[in-house]
């Protein structure tokens, strides 16, 4: 079917939904080059891909039946409605004259463009969202959810987390509705073709990890270089941090197009590469406070946000200059924030740039802990002001049916969210740009409420890294995570309205990456002195060889560093916030020592007795200080990644504690027990569990992988999972807690071997099968 002869059938209809949604969507498998659905068969386990899809719900033990109107399984959950367009009023006023009586029009669901036909398309996504809730556990998690005015449009929504049903519009708020016309378009086509059968090829991280990782290599290569120069590592990675950022301005326009990238060109000639510093320099002190720039032949804006307060550059070589414009040539649109601060800290930190090419954390993985620690409390808060607003509108109470959406607004861009253990600020970004994302609905509500200008980035009343709030050890870390948010933020706005509102100076100074330890507050350390006052030395815990015998790397014992005692520990303070979500350092209690040395392991043990079992992980430091401030009512939801010993005794006592805590128990409301993760520190392969907690005595969703499918074109598994609803133990079953069992006195001062071989009569040689 071409797309005038799909336009000429489905645009004059109108109306009547039930009759019309079968036919539309076998025409438009027909336009896109889909397959057309199968018949249904009895058995709904076997209906993967068919009309009408049969699903159970539950509402507190009443049973009762759905039907997806189009599902494929692992793709999508389709849900279609059908507005109407505004009659014409010249055409009734005619009738009338003449004496007809009025046409008789079918109304269909709403009419479309109005306040009401908005109201019916979010109330069908929530619909869609119920059936996705409602599958089975057994069955892949959907990655869209589709929307469809039949004959009008199609909202697009999508979730490559995988994990819960949060559905953000695809590709993002502004793109996500798709009219009949766009339909006319391959690129729109082919798209949708790709929701219908292949649908993970849509996840846009996944492009965008191959352009990062590129030019993560580029920087290492040139930061190589520079420190074989003679130039310190940190003056080294504060360089080309200015120049990566340069070379985003240059491609999303904050600065001219192409005009840095010009100007390196300029500089790279033999006779003029010994003012490329004096160059960079003196356009960096320009982007610092705005001004005339006389290379760039351009008035620039105001860019501060200590960035360019120490605008610093090195003489260059030719290759030098090479790599920064090949990296100046590649487009810096594309980069992925939310994997390249891990790069970007493993390129400019000598001793962890040989894992640069080692498998990095992808988003996706990332989304499976923000999501359900900060975005579906937020998205459940804002389904109920829709809910609340569509009553007063149908009330006709339409300033109060927008207050309510308002409130909630308010709400969104005054909450904090902390990552206690930043690193490079991966998870803080992405919890960004999916605030952002609830935000642009949020205001595209309320604006279908009449009146604008409710988006103001230069006061309180926009989401922004403002409300990020991270600390982190590392200063080379904490700096990359500042720059990773300013980067991330301005991608989304530039994408989202252009240089519309966007004020100056461009980078904030807003100071929310602190430089400190999160589990220790002490006096300033002293070295621990021997029986004869020399310092006392251990190995450094990261410098490694490689054994003569098996190849292995062992640690190095010629590289030491002081043993130092830590005065006065106690534990540290953190600011305070609304959620907390991060991925504490992977160091299991026996590793503690030798991670950390012994006088910090001796410190942190002293001010957390009685509280953490000494044998217990470091990241439970962490989970019971985020529990402690969810039981005093000062955090709403925490959520960590772990290792999955968590489960294991001495980690488990520190969960049971806060769970049958009789005054004020923490639930675990999400859980993924046994999960593949890639340790941001070194690239290496760990498993992991993920725990989410909030206040009272709640059920939770406890999500087990089913399957891990590996692919050489991708950066880490794909998994596949499957959720159960429950009360969630301390060890992360659902069901009976058997971590509560206790001796039976029946079987007091019994023993028992337990199944043993006795003899060799049963045991069979392979020769003899």
């Amino acid at each position: 079917m071409t797309y005038p002869e799909f336009e000429a059938r489905w645009k004059p209809a109108g109306g009547a939904e039930r009759a019309n949604y079968g036919l539309f969507l076998q025409d438009l498998c027909a336009l896109i080059g889909a397959p057309s659905p199968d018949p249904t068969t009895d058995n709904p386990a076997q209906d993967a891909y068919v009309l009408e899809r049969a699903v159970e719900f539950n509402d507190n033990g009443k049973r009762s039946t759905g039907r997806i109107d189009l599902y494929k399984r692992g793709c999508f959950v389709l849900e279609t409605k059908q507005g109407t367009e505004t009659p014409d009023q010249q055409q009734a006023l005619d009738h009338k004259e003449l004496g007809f009586a009025p046409e008789k029009r079918r109304k269909g669901h709403a009419v479309r463009g109005t306040t009401k036909w908005q109201q019916m398309m979010q109330t069908a996504r929530q619909q869609a969202l119920g059936y996705v809730r409602a599958l089975p556990a057994d069955e892949p998690r959907p990655l869209f959810v589709l929307v469809v005015d039949v004959g009008y449009c199609i909202d697009v929504y999508s979730n490559f987390a995988g994990v819960g049903d949060q559905f953000v519009p695809f590709p993002d708020q502004t793109r996500y509705r798709l009219p009949l016309a766009k339909l006319a378009e391959e690129e729109t086509r082919a798209m949708l073709r790709l929701i219908f059968t292949d649908p993970r090829e849509l996840d846009q991280s996944r492009r965008a990890a191959r352009v990062t990782r590129e030019l993560a290599e580029y920087l290492a290569k040139l930061s190589t270089q520079l420190e074989r120069s003679g130039y310190a590592p940190d003056l080294v990675a504060q360089f080309l941090m200015r120049c990566l950022f340069t070379m985003f301005s240059e491609d999303v326009g904050l600065i001219p197009k192409t005009s840095f990238t010009g100007m390196l060109r300029k500089y790279s000639e033999p006779d003029m590469r010994e003012f490329l510093p004096d160059a960079l320099q003196t356009l960096w002190h320009t982007m610092d406070t705005g001004g005339f720039s006389p290379d760039l032949k351009a008035r620039l804006r105001k860019f501060n946000g200590k960035l360019f307060h120490d605008a610093r550059a090195f003489p260059l070589t030719a290759d030098q200059i090479a790599l920064l414009l090949k990296s100046a040539e590649s487009d810096w649109t594309a980069v992925e924030p939310a994997i390249f601060g891990t790069l970007l800290e493993r390129a400019l930190d000598p001793r962890e740039r040989h894992s640069l090419g080692a498998h990095y954390t992808p988003r996706r993985y990332v989304e499976r802990l923000v999501l359900p620690t900060v975005l579906e409390p937020l998205r459940r808060e804002w389904a109920a002001a829709q809910a609340a607003a569509a009553q007063l509108l149908e009330e006709g109470k339409d300033k109060n049916a927008r207050a309510e959406l308002e409130r909630f607004l308010r709400r969104l861009t005054t909450i904090k969210i902390l990552d206690p253990a930043c690193g490079s600020g991966n998870f803080l970004y992405v919890t960004l740009e999916h605030l952002k994302r609830l935000e642009g609905e949020v205001l595209a509500a309320i604006n279908s409420y009449g009146g604008t200008g409710l988006l103001n980035l230069s006061g309180g009343t926009t989401i922004s890294p403002r409300q990020l709030l991270g600390l982190e050890l590392n200063p080379r870390a904490a700096a990359i995570a500042d720059v990773v948010l300013k980067i991330g933020y301005l991608q989304w706005h530039l994408r989202t309205h252009g240089e519309s509102e966007l004020p100056e100076p461009l980078l904030d100074e807003y100071e929310n990456i602190h430089q400190q330890d999160a589990v220790l507050q002490h006096d300033p350390p002293v070295p621990r002195l021997d029986a004869n006052g020399q310092p006392v030395t251990r190995w450094d815990g990261v410098t490694t060889k490689l054994h003569p015998a098996t190849g292995q790397p062992v640690p190095d014992e010629t590289a030491r560093t002081t043993v130092y005692d830590y005065p006065n520990p106690k534990p540290a303070q953190w600011p305070q916030a609304d959620f907390i979500v991060g991925n504490p350092p992977f160091i299991g209690g026996k590793w503690l020592r030798e991670s950390l040395g012994d006088g910090y392991a001796e410190a942190l043990r002293k001010a957390y007795k009685g509280k953490i079992p000494e044998s217990a992980d470091f990241v439970m430091y962490w989970w019971d200080k985020a529990a402690q401030l969810v039981r005093e009512e000062q955090v709403e939801y925490f959520g960590f990644i772990t290792t999955n010993s968590i489960t294991m005794t001495f980690n488990n006592r520190v969960i049971q504690t806060n769970l049958e805590n009789l005054d004020s128990p923490v639930s675990i409301v999400f859980a993924i027990p046994d999960h593949p993760w890639v340790d941001s520190h070194d690239g290496a392969a760990v498993r992991v569990a993920f725990t989410v907690g909030t206040a009272g005595k709640l059920e939770g969703r406890s999500t087990l992988v089913t399957r891990e499918i590996s692919s050489v074109d991708d950066e880490a598994a794909t998994v596949v999972l499957s959720e159960s609803i429950g009360r969630i133990n301390s060890d992360l079953s659902v069901g009976a807690d058997v971590t509560q069992a206790q001796p039976l006195k029946a079987n007091e001062k019994l023993s028992n071997r337990g199944v043993q071989l006795f003899g060799a009569g049963f045991i069979i040689e392979i020769k003899s099968i």
